[in-house]
């Protein structure tokens, strides 16, 4: 009895988390009925990913950035002025696709470094200096394209967005095999992660998740891994975007749980002045967080480009207000300090579900955009409510 209330009160701890994944399954299942089964169609899912990917690509670097107290107004306009430099190297100074990918991903370095200098040294609040960069890297964009749209690009960089891994089926095979191979390596490879980490905090005697909760969410991972295995095999394979996105949420959810980096981008969020009498370099760090954030966004802006096959003025336009819905519906905390790369995925999968769903329903764009607002106040009201709750203030 005392081991099922202990369990019930880890899993209260766990709300959120646990709220998280049954809004994915709920609406999943909503429009998998709604729709008479589109929503988990081959193709409907590989679309799905692809065209989700630069959200989601944006959303493991804003939740960073939420988590350490700060937010960046400026994604959006750096992921259109990032796509307009592509379009001219590309396409009028005919530098090589290769190239311009790594001239580009640098270029957003150097925006990251103006705008971390002026919020982290200059002590101008990010809010300020990123809603001056959206101004700016808009305007710039403008300037770029002579506010004209720029295109084609060639195959190699649209595949960046666009393109599928080799199908070693030769088209005949019901099941993509490279696909089949990726999807069960990496089930076996999260399910042995989980089970050394479990193993790693009994031994430092720091574990208190039950048992059959841990297994309940390695199951459940591993059923959700190779279902969407099976669905992308059945169409065109693995997206070349996919491979992308999952080596960002391996590397970043790793630096986030298991480096000092992360745990002191945590702890700044969490108490700054604490942070800084525990001898954290604070204006360092946050020096750093922008410089990834814009490194980041430059790479949506690549997939986001390569995936329209246009350099175009107006991209990006609302990107910053997704990805941060995303890391907001994710569970990320209001006030900095608590969040994840994972929750952020799911919190962007649910806006893409969600406008995809819609989509197909034939909702219009106005109510699309008055649902997606009210899913947002409910995901921040949530979080209001477990504060209070666990009597955090």
């Amino acid at each position: 009895m005392s081991a099922f209330r202990s369990a019930l009160h880890y899993l209260a701890g766990q709300l959120r988390e646990i709220g998280l994944f049954i809004a994915l399954i709920a609406i999943i299942l909503f429009f998998q009925i709604t729709t008479n089964g589109i929503t988990l169609k081959p193709i409907n899912v590989s679309n799905l990913i692809v065209q989700n990917s630069y959200i989601l690509i944006l959303a493991i670097g804003m939740v960073m950035v939420i988590i350490a107290g700060h937010i960046d107004l400026s994604v959006g306009s750096v992921v259109a002025f990032v796509g307009a430099m592509a379009g001219v190297m590309i396409t009028q100074w005919h530098v090589p696709w290769w190239a311009a990918i790594v001239l580009c991903l640098g270029i957003g370095a150097l925006v990251g470094m103006w705008q971390g200098f002026w919020i982290a040294y200059f002590g101008i609040p990010a809010f300020i200096v990123t809603l001056a960069g959206m101004l700016t890297f808009r305007g710039l964009t403008q300037i770029a394209l002579q506010n004209q749209q720029i295109s084609p690009f060639p195959d190699e960089f649209r595949a960046l967005g666009s393109g599928f891994l080799p199908d070693l089926g030769g088209g005949t095979s019901p099941l993509e095999p490279l696909t089949v191979v990726l999807g069960i390596l990496a089930t076996l490879l999260l399910t042995v992660q989980g089970i050394r980490q479990r193993a790693a905090r009994k031994k430092h005697a720091v574990e208190d998740e039950p048992f059959a909760w841990f297994l309940s969410k390695l199951i459940f991972t591993a059923v959700l891994i190779l279902l969407i295995t099976y669905l992308l095999a059945g169409y065109r394979g693995t997206p070349v975007v996919l491979i992308v996105l999952g080596l960002l949420v391996v590397v970043y959810s790793a630096v986030m749980h298991n480096s000092v980096f992360g745990r002191h981008i945590y702890a700044i969020g969490g108490n700054l002045n604490a942070a800084v009498l525990s001898g954290v370099k604070t204006k360092r760090l946050t020096f750093l967080l922008f410089v990834n954030m814009g490194v980041i966004a430059a790479l949506a802006g690549l997939v986001f480009t390569a995936q329209l096959n246009l350099a175009n003025p107006k991209a990006g336009d609302g990107f910053e207000l997704d990805a941060i819905a995303a890391v907001f519906i994710g569970g990320a905390a209001v006030t900095g300090g608590i969040g994840t790369v994972t929750g952020a995925i799911i919190g962007g999968l649910i806006i893409g579900i969600l406008n995809n769903g819609m989509s197909i329903l034939g909702v219009g764009t106005e109510f699309q955009q008055l649902i997606k607002g009210l899913v947002l106040l409910a995901a921040v009201a949530f979080d209001v409510y477990n504060k209070r709750r666990s009597g955090v203030r």
